[in-house]
């Protein structure tokens, strides 16, 4: 986690005094419940609340001589709160801290990355029904295969982002558990009615079976949600990288005044956000294999998952919201070129048409195999020589008498490719 790719939103969950503001309602909130059940005196409840503070340059200089954390903080709010603060955390154990302050900073993190994604999808929705109508050639291999539209593209990429939101709302429920049992999880010395109720407090559902631990199968699985929006950044960076190319230049980042490419070229304008994001994506991902590892504990709890979430947390979380909000702005301020897209389109003399050709054959009676070779014999011409696809069908004797010149005609009608655009528009961005 370092500035340059980081928002204060998103690194603010991650800084000690959030931390700590959750450790203490965490605390303040089990003493609530258990003065209700009449465990705790109430005016020691209320004067957690009242007196309640902390300093963090005091709970780290507890920590280098106590080595626990949890402990620091304790004691450092002990300072503050006096002679009742004998009664904080009492059943409990770090654990129940830890993980249930873990569960909201994820929750926390997880409300910004949806609202990433919201913000993401308007700008793919706008752009997508800008160039709903816009023809372009359609690649498989990176070689023309047959027409699209822009928007239809950018249409496929919005489906996908719906699709993480859908699985981050999942991740997010599934994250946000509350474990306040004690040690090893038996509630022998805490009423799991404490527990419901900082769950309550907290916005979050009770873990049904802690093992001092929450289990960290919730948390693989939200990590791993991280890593598939990661790789959906990257598949729209690397479209946006190879329609930029000088090559094609169908599309590219937009390239403000003042802004220089190349520190040798003064020409250059390269696509250096969207590479940015692919190398940002990288990262994300890279964190779902340490948190698929954090599943396996020793028996009920060990602390190897520890130092792991205390790096992948902050880092997978404020990576990939820098990275949602990049990409939101490469797409709303995406330079789309039309007349390349057509250009392209018809750059290989409408070999495009060479499966309605293939089609037509067979209908018109010659064998798919016959009528395969028959296309194939006329457009590598086109491919080798540049020759007009068209030109050499209607050339050909074996075509010709099973089609007529005005069928051929017929055949390369662009509207044909894209008479379903509307209904793809619709199951993607409803009615």
């Amino acid at each position: 986690m370092i500035p340059r790719y980081s928002r204060p939103e998103m690194t603010r969950i991650w800084e000690p005094e959030n931390r700590f503001r959750i450790w203490f309602e965490i605390e303040a909130h089990a003493m609530d419940a258990m003065a209700a059940l009449g465990v705790v005196p109430k005016d020691a409840a209320e004067a957690v609340w009242q007196r309640g503070k902390w300093e963090i340059a005091r709970i780290d200089e507890i920590e280098r001589e106590t080595k626990h954390d949890v402990i620091a903080f304790l004691t450092n709010l002990a300072e503050h709160v006096g002679p009742e603060a004998r009664f904080v955390h009492q059943g409990m154990t770090s654990s129940d801290v830890l993980d249930t302050c873990l569960a909201v900073q994820l929750k926390q993190a997880a409300d910004l990355l949806l609202d990433d994604l919201d913000a993401l999808l308007a700008a793919l929705r706008r752009r997508a029904f800008e160039h709903r109508h816009t023809p372009t050639i359609g690649r498989s291999h990176g070689i023309h295969a047959e027409p699209t539209t822009f928007g239809v593209k950018l249409a496929g990429h919005y489906a996908a982002f719906a699709r993480n939101r859908a699985r981050l709302e999942a991740a997010r429920a599934e994250i946000a558990t509350c474990a306040i049992s004690g040690a090893v999880g038996t509630f022998a010395n805490i009423d799991p009615r404490v527990e419901e109720h900082v769950a309550a407090k907290l916005g979050l559902t009770v873990e049904p079976h802690s093992t001092q631990v929450i289990p960290r199968d919730r948390h693989a699985m939200f990590f791993a949600t991280l890593g598939v929006i990661a790789a959906s950044v990257e598949n729209l960076a690397t479209e946006i990288r190879h329609l930029q190319r000088s090559e094609v230049r169908e599309a590219e980042e937009y390239f403000s005044p003042g802004q220089k490419g190349s520190s040798a070229m003064p020409h250059k304008r390269n696509p250096v956000l969207t590479e940015n994001l692919t190398g940002l994506s990288r990262m994300v991902r890279a964190y779902v294999t340490p948190a698929l590892e954090n599943v396996t504990l020793w028996h009920e709890r060990d602390i190897s998952h520890s130092s792991v979430e205390r790096m992948i947390g902050p880092d997978a979380t404020v990576t990939l919201d820098f990275a949602l909000v990049r990409l939101t702005g490469v797409v709303d301020r995406l330079v789309v070129y039309p007349e390349n897209l057509k250009a392209n389109l018809d750059k290989l003399g409408g070999l495009h048409n060479s499966q309605r050709v293939l089609l037509a054959l067979t209908q018109a009676g010659m064998s798919r195999e016959d009528a395969y070779r028959a296309v194939q014999r006329n457009a590598m011409p086109v491919w080798l020589e540049g020759k007009d696809f068209r030109s050499l069908l209607k050339a050909d004797a074996e075509v010709m008498r099973h089609l007529t010149a005005e069928r051929i005609d017929h055949l390369f009608d662009l509207a044909y490719h894209t008479k379903h655009v509307d209904t793809i528009f619709r199951r993607v961005f409803g009615e």
